[in-house]
């Protein structure tokens, strides 16, 4: 490592602290630019610019993980830059060529290596590529310019002292419309999400649980996460919609559920009035690899799960199995681990 950081990693929050250096690349007159590190965490944007105006951007999120023999690696960046690249063409940006996405969150980890968490600490570098477009425009069209980024944070683990079942209930409002952006990974489907986090916390609830937009009857996304239910005859069910985001956390667990743990996997719809069919569920996502659900309440009632304490065996061992992988510690599926050399 080039220098030490004053850090307690054991202590550390999901949350922001600037680092050393992040990345910036510059669209214009139709190419990027070849991008370059830089210190400065501030922007300076027109205040024209449609990021501000007309949400034209997009964003990633992706971990490097340091593993038992020191070494650091990037888990699936591959399959956060062809996400990236759909989520430019639903909103009318450039592209970000994955080898320039995969490039880039490789010079912002080794910039900033002495930034990455100790292994054993179950704290990781969090990194954050984004797309903005910027410069002068006031109509609503494409932005005339487009800056892409990457900035890095030390996060701890999603979980403090471990990972415990917590209870979602039902949203009143919609992630996303019919046909709309919910595929998309862009700053408006947050931004409509925060008002039904809030009422769901408010409520005693980690968060709410967002149904179908049409017929409100089968379950899409547990707040800014992907769902997954086990059956009682060993199958892993997880929704299937145009107006889902295609998790890399679950689609990773798919692969994990039918390989190592011999489990049947359908992705198909999961109606809310058949929640019985499920004796495990659970959330998934970057941040938190799987969140157990305990229970979901719906119609005034709450519908338990395994547990509301305890975390059922499938979903621990989906859990241990994914985290195993990008620690270093179990032999990943060929690709899915991008060494920072």
């Amino acid at each position: 490592m080039s220098k030490n950081v004053s850090i307690d990693w054991s202590n550390l929050s999901f949350s922001y602290t600037k680092t050393d250096l992040r990345y910036v690349s510059i669209w214009k007159d139709g190419n990027w630019d070849e991008g370059k590190l830089i210190e400065d965490n501030m922007i300076t944007i027109s205040e024209a610019s449609t990021a501000i105006h007309y949400g034209q951007q997009c964003f990633e999120g992706l971990k490097a993980y340091r593993t038992p023999n020191g070494d650091v690696q990037l888990f699936r960046p591959d399959e956060n830059a062809k996400r990236m690249i759909q989520s430019c063409n639903r909103v009318m940006m450039p592209e970000v060529p994955v080898d320039k996405f995969i490039d880039a969150c490789m010079q912002v980890v080794k910039a900033n290596l002495h930034w990455v968490p100790p292994y054993g600490t179950g704290a990781t570098l969090y990194l954050r590529p984004y797309v903005i477009g910027i410069g002068h425009n006031l109509g609503v069209k494409s932005a005339p310019e487009f800056m892409f980024g990457v900035f890095a944070v030390p996060v701890g683990p999603y979980f403090k002292g471990g990972m415990a079942p917590v209870n979602f209930t039902i949203a009143d409002m919609d992630r996303a419309a019919p046909h709309g952006t919910g595929a998309a990974k862009v700053g408006g489907n947050y931004a409509g999400s925060m008002l039904p986090n809030y009422e769901a916390k408010k409520r005693g609830f980690a968060d709410c649980i967002y149904l179908d937009p049409i017929t409100h009857t089968k379950i899409e996304e547990v707040g800014a996460a992907n769902f997954f239910g086990i059956t009682s005859d060993g199958k892993f069910i997880t929704p299937d919609s145009p107006s889902i985001l295609p998790s890399i956390t679950k689609y990773s667990l798919m692969h994990l559920a039918k390989e190592y743990l011999n489990l049947t996997v359908e992705e198909r719809d999961c109606y809310i009035d058949n929640l019985d069919e499920f004796t495990e569920a659970g959330a998934c996502g970057t941040a938190a690899v799987i969140t157990p659900i305990g229970g979901i309440e719906h119609k005034g009632k709450l519908h338990v799960f395994h547990s509301e304490t305890e975390v059922g065996p499938v979903t621990k061992k989906l859990y241990d199995t994914l985290v195993g992988i990008q620690f270093g510690e179990i032999e990943a599926p060929k690709g899915w681990i991008y060494k920072v050399e």
